[in-house]
């Protein structure tokens, strides 16, 4: 049986679909007259808090934040030749939506790379670019904790990757 992962208080963790954050709490809280242990989540971005049920954990895929060795990585991805994406705009959403919704930043990083070239080169309707606003937001707050550099930094950082 695979034991679940405990995070501690100053863990650096990724939430898929909302991005990287610094554990700096875990309370205890009463909802629906249940009584549950939440994870306070900090998100420098935004400065957002967010609470995440520790028995939700892995179905919601909380993960660490990458080492080093990883950003060099994601830099490749996103310097690397894009993917083929389907023409169908629905399907190419449906299939970056996957790839987000997967929390692997490898995967985030290709979206934001493959739709920042099709902007480039096409444009992107309204849907797309929101979609790629999300993904180029979750990428940046996990390269801003995995590298500890402001978050201007790392956006320039990726522009320059992506130019």
């Amino acid at each position: 049986m695979k034991t679940r992962k405990e995070f501690k208080v100053g863990d650096k963790v990724v939430y898929p679909m909302h991005g990287a954050g610094i554990i700096e709490a875990i309370e205890e809280k009463e909802v629906l007259g249940r009584s549950e242990r939440y994870y306070v989540m900090r998100m420098p971005i935004g400065d957002l808090r967010v609470m995440i049920p520790m028995s939700s954990v892995e179905e919601l895929g909380l993960r660490e934040v990458i080492g080093k060795d990883d950003v060099r990585k994601v830099f490749q991805v996103l310097q690397g030749e894009t993917t083929s994406m389907a023409q169908n705009w629905n399907r190419r959403y449906r299939a970056n939506m996957e790839k987000i919704k997967s929390g692997d930043i490898f995967e985030v990083a290709e979206v934001v790379r493959n739709l920042t070239v099709r902007e480039r080169d096409k444009g992107l309707s309204t849907g797309e670019r929101k979609m790629l606003e999300n993904a180029r937001q979750i990428l940046i707050s996990e390269l801003v904790l995995a590298q500890d550099l402001p978050e201007e930094q790392v956006e320039q950082q990726v522009s320059e990757l992506l130019s």
